[in-house]
């Protein structure tokens, strides 16, 4: 891996991205079922971009950057943030994330957000050390119940 990691938007998913990046949703979240039609649509979807990191020609650091006009302005939303275990602390995750928010700036989007869990200390003094701040707000969450 280079010194500065190189993150693309990816434009069409290959059996072996779908395998890297089926890897990498384990590691986020153990409830999250793998859907390689999601990630079709995730790429060809006007409002979603997915952000890639390779080394060697695998997937090794994903995040998904969720674009959508509102009455107050485009925003913004950070999601599925994940970087592979063994690739950890070599700089993806800063890079994934520096390069949403030149894209965020690119763009004029109005805010970028993104949510994480307290417990996440090391995740937070990342997402700080590239430019977010905390809110002070309450996320919400509804869940439909699936038929």
């Amino acid at each position: 891996m280079s010194a500065l990691p190189v993150v693309e938007v990816l434009v069409s998913v290959t059996d072996a991205d779908a395998s890297d990046l089926e890897h990498l949703l384990g590691q986020l979240s153990a409830t999250a079922i793998f859907d390689r039609a999601r990630l079709a649509t995730i790429v060809t979807h006007d409002a979603t971009e997915l952000l890639v990191v390779r080394d060697g020609g695998r997937i090794v650091g994903a995040a998904t950057l969720v674009t959508f006009p509102l009455p107050s302005g485009v925003r913004g939303h950070v999601d599925d943030v994940v970087v592979d275990e063994a690739m950890r602390g070599k700089g993806i995750a800063r890079a994934l994330l520096l390069r949403m928010t030149e894209l965020a700036t690119d763009r004029g989007l109005r805010t970028l957000d993104l949510t994480s869990r307290p417990s996440r200390e090391s995740a937070l003094r990342l997402y700080e050390s590239v430019g977010f701040v905390p809110r002070e707000t309450n996320v919400l969450r509804f869940t439909p119940a699936l038929a």
